[in-house]
C-alpha cells in the first residue's frame, strides 16, 4: 500500500513505493513490459537487427525454427510460405494487436465512463435510457456483431478499433454507474451541494477521482479480451487486412500446414496466450493494490 507523503513523510512514501514494487507479479509484469517495449521499437528491431516483416525470400520458405535441422541463424522462429521472417512478423503483429486493443479501450473507457457518470448521478429517466442501451449492447455476441460490421463496411485498422470500442463501452458504463450510485450518497458530496457546487463540478472534481481506480483496473483487464477478439477477427479474415501481420492472421496462415510447418501457427498462438494471461494477472494485482477493502484483508 502506497501511503501519502503528507502523513508519513517522504521516507514513508519511498518505502511504500518499494513495497508495492516487491509485490509486483514478476513473470506477468516482465512479459507485459517486454511486449510493450517490443511493440514501441518494432520498426527499429525489424529494420536493423532482423529482416523486415514483409521481406520475401523464397529460398528460405518454410525454414524451421532454431535449433531444428535446416534452421537459419537469421530466422530464429522460422519462416512462412514466402520466406518471410516469422519473428519479425510477430513483432509487427504485436504492435498492431496492441495498438488496436489500446485505442479501442481508450475510446470505450471515455464514452462508457462519461455515460456511466451521467447515468449514476442524474438518475431518473436518463439512467433508465442509458442502462437499457447498456443491456442491449451486452446481450449481443461480440464476434457476430464484429463480423457483421466488417462484412458490411469493410476491414481496416480503424474499423476494428471502432468495433471493439462499440463492444466495450457498455462494460465501463455499467461499472461506473454502480460506483457513482455508492459515492454520490457520501457526506462530502452533500457538503459540496450545500456549498453551491454545480453538478458538472461535483462529477468532475469529487466523483470521477474516486472511481478512476476502478476504471483503470477494468481497462487493464480488458486488454486481454480485446487482443483475443482482434485475433479472432484476423483469424477469420475480418481483421486488419494483409499484408499487415497480426497474431490472429499469422495463426490463420499456418493452419493448413500444421503437420509440416507447425511453427507458423504455434508461436503466434503461444504469444496470444501468454500476453492475455499476463495482462489478466497484472490487472488482478492492480485491483488488489488499488482497492482499499482488499488491501485490508
Amino acid at each position: 500500500m502506497i501511503t501519502s507523503p503528507d502523513s508519513t513523510g517522504f521516507g514513508g512514501y519511498v518505502r511504500g513505493l518499494v513495497t508495492t514494487a516487491r509485490e509486483l507479479p514478476i513473470a506477468p509484469t516482465a512479459i507485459v513490459l517486454t511486449v510493450i517495449l517490443t511493440a514501441l521499437f518494432a520498426d527499429l528491431i525489424t529494420g536493423t537487427i532482423i529482416p523486415e516483416a514483409n521481406q520475401i525470400n523464397l529460398r528460405f520458405r518454410y525454414t524451421p525454427p532454431w535449433p531444428l535441422e535446416g534452421a537459419s541463424p537469421s530466422h530464429l522462429l522460422g519462416t512462412d510460405r514466402l520466406g518471410r521472417n516469422l519473428l519479425s512478423r510477430m513483432i509487427i503483429g504485436a504492435r498492431n494487436s496492441l495498438s488496436v486493443a489500446l485505442m479501442a479501450i481508450l475510446f470505450a473507457a471515455a464514452v462508457g465512463t462519461t455515460l456511466g457518470l451521467i447515468s449514476g448521478y442524474v438518475g431518473r429517466w436518463v439512467d433508465v435510457v442509458i442502462m437499457r442501451f447498456v443491456d442491449i449492447m451486452l446481450s449481443f455476441p461480440a464476434i457476430l456483431v464484429a463480423l457483421i460490421f466488417v462484412v458490411t463496411i469493410g476491414a481496416s485498422f480503424w474499423m476494428v478499433v471502432s468495433i471493439l470500442a462499440l463492444l466495450l463501452w457498455a462494460q465501463f458504463a455499467r461499472l461506473v454507474r454502480g460506483e457513482v450510485l455508492s459515492w454520490k450518497e457520501r457526506d462530502f458530496i452533500a457538503l459540496a451541494k450545500v456549498a453551491g457546487a454545480s453538478t458538472p463540478r461535483i462529477i468532475v472534481s469529487h466523483v470521477l477521482p474516486n472511481i478512476f481506480n476502478s476504471v483503470l483496473v477494468l481497462a487493464t483487464l480488458q486488454v486481454g479480451w480485446a487482443i483475443v477478439i482482434e485475433s479472432a477477427l484476423s483469424f477469420l479474415g475480418a481483421g486488419i487486412p494483409p499484408p499487415e501481420p497480426t497474431w490472429g492472421n499469422l495463426v490463420a496462415e499456418g493452419r493448413d500446414v500444421l503437420d509440416s510447418a507447425w511453427w507458423i501457427s504455434v508461436f503466434p498462438g503461444l504469444a496470444i496466450m501468454l500476453v492475455v494471461l499476463s495482462f489478466n494477472l497484472f490487472g488482478d494485482w492492480l485491483r488488489d493494490i488499488l482497492d482499499p477493502k482488499l488491501r485490508q484483508l
